[in-house]
């Protein structure tokens, strides 16, 4: 195990610093400075080594927490890498992006602070592509099967690096112009950079896969067409249609859905000319949705020199600690002060939005909102509490209804399920057999941890099914729900 006193000896969690406020704002660099090794180090030697790890439960992919803890503590990175790569093909993604249900569950954190496994898991992968532990892994020989992967997110890059890697030709299929999905485009690099995507695409073109960004399924080829040409195909899709607020002037210029706007900021980032680029500059901007996404918004409009910037949620303000209904070992909802709400801004809680208000030109100006009061089991907007916020952009970033099912419905004929999500069953295979669904699109919109732990289980389904037998792992079942969700 790690420093069987660790815990003990340093209580105290100590997580990377962030960059200075004044400074990140100048720039759309990751927020986090470099951790130092030392600290990584004694904070992986906090780790206890449970008897009964709960860490593992609480990780969708079954992350092997405690022993890559004990090989950072003892300065074995690569072995620390090999163990980390066992479950989770991309923890450069994950250790950013994760909201570690995992440090939830930490035994520790019982009456301490829990270890800082997130901080832990992106300094081994950040060391290993450092010191070019991180090579492709090619197949020994080629089984002569083709798999068609739709969708170029965490779930299908998974699902694709483990089927590629158990000698099937798999080609991933993207709409976008660029490979990588929602890491590509939804994701501001002030939270990612994109070059550890781009590292993680090389290794997987050197193993094998074949990309084919620009091609638009359902239209470009129809799913029935990529069926024939396929012995299996996976829908990986993600949930991508966002969830509206048909209000009064909802069809004023300058109420957007939020990821149109970090989408064009993604474009302009990486180079591309974005033409009547919706920008924050000089606005006051409204965010409304108080998760990742509207954080996310945030932190953009910021960098974009928003005059204001406020964000409001319907919902009554999380707690600071645990609740009694929340109890160890799930992942309570607490009151989070992410990079971007450090950086300023407004945020407003029980917040009911009414109706946006209209200027000559028919573009925002404001919107009326009304405290939000719960009347049997609802919430709705509390008379005679209305009141105006001044408003020039306005971006909905209330969540993510289901996959885009369009084509889906028409070609295929797969069916859906009461949420509106793709119906699968037990191995991750629709009622047309010989296709398969993992993600976000059969799942609903979730993390980013669970996408790669459904990736990753797909794919051993469809190695099962392909080959009568499978030695890939099959981390979760698609009705598995951790304690931390």
């Amino acid at each position: 195990m790690a420093d069987p006193k660790g815990f003990l000896k340093v209580p105290e969690r100590e997580t990377p610093a962030r960059r200075p406020v004044a400074l990140r704002l100048m720039d759309w660099k990751e927020v986090y400075e470099q951790g130092d090794t030392a600290t990584v180090r004694k904070q992986a030697g906090r780790c206890m080594d449970c008897g009964i790890p709960f860490c593992h439960q609480g990780c969708p992919l079954g992350n092997l927490i405690p022993e890559w803890n004990d090989l950072t503590w003892r300065d074995e990175g690569r072995q620390a890498i090999e163990r980390l790569h066992a479950t989770n093909n991309f923890p450069e993604f994950t250790g950013r992006l994760c909201p570690a249900p995992c440090e939830s569950s930490c035994v520790l954190g019982i009456n301490q602070p829990p270890v800082t496994i997130k901080q832990v898991e992106v300094s081994i992968i950040d060391q290993a592509f450092a010191n070019g532990w991180v090579q492709p892994h090619p197949p020994e020989r080629l089984t002569g099967k083709t798999i068609a992967v739709v969708g170029s997110g965490p779930a299908g890059l998974a699902a694709a690096q483990q089927l590629t890697r158990a000698g099937h030709t798999v080609a991933v299929y993207e709409r976008d112009d660029r490979i990588g999905g929602l890491l590509r485009y939804g994701i501001p690099d002030f939270k990612m950079e994109k070059k550890h995507l781009e590292s993680r695409l090389a290794q997987m073109t050197a193993e094998g896969t074949r990309f084919r960004a620009g091609v638009n399924i359902g239209v470009d080829i129809s799913w029935n067409d990529l069926k024939a040409r396929y012995d299996a195909v996976i829908i990986a899709t993600g949930a991508t249609v966002p969830r509206d607020l048909p209000i009064p002037g909802r069809d004023l210029l300058g109420v957007h859905f939020a990821m149109d706007y970090l989408v064009q900021q993604n474009r302009s980032g990486a180079g591309d000319h974005v033409s009547e680029q919706i920008k924050a500059e000089g606005k006051h901007v409204v965010v409304l949705g108080g998760g990742d996404t509207g954080a996310d918004c945030i932190g953009t409009a910021h960098r974009q020199h928003a005059l204001s910037v406020t964000n409001l949620a319907i919902g009554k303000q999380p707690p600071l600690e645990r609740e009694e209904g929340q109890p160890w070992p799930t992942m309570p909802t607490l009151f989070e002060v992410s990079s971007a709400h450090e950086e300023g801004g407004e945020r407003v809680f029980l917040a009911s939005t009414i109706e946006f208000l209209s200027n000559e030109a028919g573009e925002v100006r404001a919107i009326r909102v009304a405290e939000t009061e719960y009347l049997d089991g609802r919430r709705v907007p509390k008379a005679g509490t209305e009141r105006e916020i001044p408003a020039d952009l306005v971006l909905l970033a209330l969540g993510f209804t289901g996959p885009d099912a369009d084509t889906l419905d028409r070609q295929l004929r797969v069916p859906f399920d009461g949420r509106g999500n793709v119906e699968r069953d037990g191995s991750y295979q629709t009622s047309e057999a010989g296709v398969f669904v993992a993600g976000d699109a059969g799942r609903g919109q979730s993390l980013i941890v669970w996408a790669i732990a459904e990736g990753r289980a797909a794919a051993s389904a469809v190695d099962r099914y392909l080959e009568g037998d499978t030695q890939l792992p099959f981390p979760v079942k698609p009705t598995d729900r951790s304690i931390s969700v």
